[in-house]
């Protein structure tokens, strides 16, 4: 499975961006992710959605800002960010879990296959 973040780049506090995840390969119709890492700091969930869609989760610090979706049929993850934050600069990386279970959606560990990252950086 091969994936390919992009969307990323410099935006104002306030301020929307939206990332896209493309996918190769048949085990991408799995359990997606976002997952960040700001600097300095360890990887953290962002969301995740499930292949039918059924499924969503957010971290609570991106609750009612980010929409995480997904486009089966194009092989294409999405996540809306909006109403940025100087705290949600970070690299994103989109990712693929196998054999995920609901409970575990937020665990990094859970995940087989990354994406390179994207930079999203917000200024004040």
């Amino acid at each position: 499975v091969q994936l390919q973040a992009s969307g990323g780049g410099l935006v104002q506090a306030g301020g929307s961006v939206r990332l896209s995840c493309a996918g190769a390969g048949r085990a991408f119709s799995r359990y997606m992710a976002w997952f960040r890492r700001a600097p300095g700091k360890n990887r953290d969930f962002v969301a995740s959605i499930s292949w039918t869609g059924s499924s969503i989760k957010y971290a609570d610090s991106v609750k009612g800002r980010f929409t995480i979706s997904r486009d089966t049929a194009k092989n294409m993850v999405y996540l809306q960010m909006n109403s940025l934050k100087p705290e949600d600069t970070a690299v994103y990386y989109c990712a693929v879990g196998l054999r995920v279970i609901t409970s575990a959606a937020s665990d990094e560990k859970a995940y087989d296959f990354w994406g390179q990252g994207t930079l999203v950086t917000v200024s004040s």
